[in-house]
């Protein structure tokens, strides 16, 4: 999409960079929506079929763009060229528009959808849901691999309509293959809106703490009699230790009053239910940065590539310029398979996890690989601008930061899928898929903050560290600002890690550290385990 809006919309590169991280940024956040409506009203599946929909419109409104002569600039046969007009411009993102509202919708629901569909209750369909895990990733790396080398020869030889023509074709085609499977899904119903369920908890615990409400015991915590929670479709959640200030929401203070009006009592499963969800909210946090070093993929990786000897085997074949983000894309496709299947078992014997490492292992691992991913950008930046011929650097070079970036994604983005699934509750599975993916939305707009900081606080686009011009910028120094920034995150990623406290079974029900009956003391069977104490423990028996 850079080279598209620089060669056929006339943008200058910063700003390219810029639009095209922000529009990715958008549409990660957008999940967050997208998964509201899933979990509230229409339910995964549905979810996946309305947004798809929406998708496929704002790929032939793409495909128009990048077609109809009147949409965009007219060549360009002398300097300055002319820039496409406000019009021009606002149908693209028109199009872009709808796109990242698709992707909103679809993302947070379609790994959940597919995990769904393996029974907690069957220890060998659990052993396949973790699995599935790792072939998702290995499927969308496929996907992958085709856009960057066959539809970018495509773009490049025949044009961008025909490049973007063929993956909307792909797309309503994957909407009919999805839908052929309709009779054989497992479905889970929508269970309400989980943003209205924590707003009654938190708003009900604030209003009980000024009525001077105290828990004592915690039998004086409500909760239905029924065998399954007041939440539709929903498993019972024991009550825990942690967060004690929100459990005054479920204090009976009037036994005559009416029990199922959640805005004056609150269940303990619906207060455990956000007790979970606060748990995660401090690794998302501290795993945001490394999307910060994904956006560069985007960018600035293909921004080098683009000015540098693509020719393969010294021939006269070039390596499209977007194409070469498939050194990380065949990094992924060799390494899952190898992880998978022969690193696991390995693990496993060593450390007695059921999965080798445990999900906060894969992500610590990940974010410390990204570190050397961007020294290497960095260093391979300086060299190639210290070269007497710039231009006759081999686009090879590139391959360590590929290489690497690529091993860092896939231990975080499967460990990330396995953590944000197992920690969410049954009412809460597609808002935890999507906060982990707007984690790639709010990297990529820090992406573009720190480049606009950057950017203005060295000179601006003329004399600063990233200027239109690759050959005169500064962007090693760029890169060494990101790895400064994923050493610090890592560092702060293993305190966070290391005291996180998360949810040990392997069917979802939260194990009591309630308070004792009789002296409002902790006891009971504990559930809270740190990352080291977890290393040791086989979760799955």
């Amino acid at each position: 999409m850079v080279a598209y809006l620089v060669f056929e919309m006339r943008q200058s590169l910063p700003s390219a960079a810029t639009h095209v991280t922000d529009w990715i940024g958008a549409a990660y956040v957008l999940t967050l929506f997208g998964a509201f409506i899933a979990d509230a009203y229409l339910g995964r599946f549905k979810t996946i079929i309305v947004f798809s929909c929406i998708y496929a419109m704002g790929m032939v409104l793409l495909t128009l763009s990048a077609s109809v002569d009147s949409l965009r600039p007219p060549p360009c046969t002398a300097k300055p060229c002319t820039k496409a007009t406000d019009r021009q411009t606002a149908f693209l993102y028109s199009a872009l528009a709808l796109i990242a509202l698709g992707t909103g919708g679809i993302k947070p629901c379609v790994s959940s959808f597919g995990a769904d569909q393996f029974d907690e209750a069957d220890e060998r369909e659990v052993e396949k849901k973790y699995a599935f895990f790792n072939w998702f990733f290995f499927a969308i790396n496929t996907g992958a691999l085709l856009g960057i080398t066959l539809l970018v020869y495509i773009q490049d030889e025949r044009g961008f309509g025909l490049g973007f023509a063929i993956p909307t074709g792909a797309m309503a085609l994957s909407v009919v293959i999805l839908a052929a499977g309709i009779p054989y899904y497992r479905y889970q119903k929508p269970m309400g809106s989980p943003f209205t369920r924590f707003f009654q908890v938190l708003v009900l615990s604030v209003r009980n703490h000024f009525r001077g409400v105290e828990v004592r015991r915690r039998a004086e915590l409500y909760e239905v009699k029924t065998e399954e929670s007041d939440i539709f479709g929903a498993r019972k959640l024991s009550h825990t230790a942690q967060y004690r200030f929100l459990d005054k929401a479920a204090v009976v203070r009037d036994p005559e009053a009416d029990p199922k009006n959640r805005w004056n009592l609150c269940t303990v499963t619906q207060v455990e239910e956000f007790k979970c969800f606060i748990r995660v909210l401090p690794i998302w946090a501290s795993t945001i940065a490394l999307s910060i070093s994904f956006a560069q993929l985007s960018t600035f990786f293909i921004s080098q590539a683009t000015i540098m000897d693509r020719r393969l085997g010294g021939g006269s074949f070039k390596i499209p310029a977007g194409s070469v983000p498939v050194f990380s894309a065949i990094n992924a496709l060799i390494l899952v398979p190898i992880y998978e299947k022969i690193l696991v078992p390995i693990i496993r014997k060593r450390t007695g996890h059921h999965r080798g490492l445990t999900s906060l292992q894969r992500m610590g691992g990940g974010l410390f690989i990204s570190i050397f991913a961007l020294i290497s950008a960095a260093l391979v930046e300086k060299k190639r601008r210290d070269d007497s011929k710039p231009l006759a650097m081999s686009v090879f070079w590139l391959l360590p930061q590929f290489f690497l970036i690529g091993s860092a994604e896939v231990f975080t983005y499967v460990g990330q899928l396995e953590f944000f699934y197992d920690e969410a509750t049954d009412g809460t599975r597609s808002i935890s898929s999507a906060m982990f993916l707007s984690e790639i939305g709010i990297g990529s707009w820090l992406s573009t903050a720190i480049v606009k900081i950057i950017e203005r606080s060295t000179g601006g686009e003329e004399k600063g560290w990233l200027r239109n011009d690759l050959n005169k910028s500064r962007l090693d120094y760029f890169y060494w600002v990101l790895a400064a920034i994923n050493g610090v995150n890592f560092l702060v990623y293993v305190w966070v890690a290391w005291r996180y406290k998360g949810r040990i079974s392997a069917n979802g029900i939260v194990m009591d550290d309630g308070l004792d009956e009789s002296n409002g003391d902790a006891s009971g069977k504990v559930r809270d385990f740190s990352m080291v104490e977890l290393e040791k423990m086989d979760i799955s028996t």
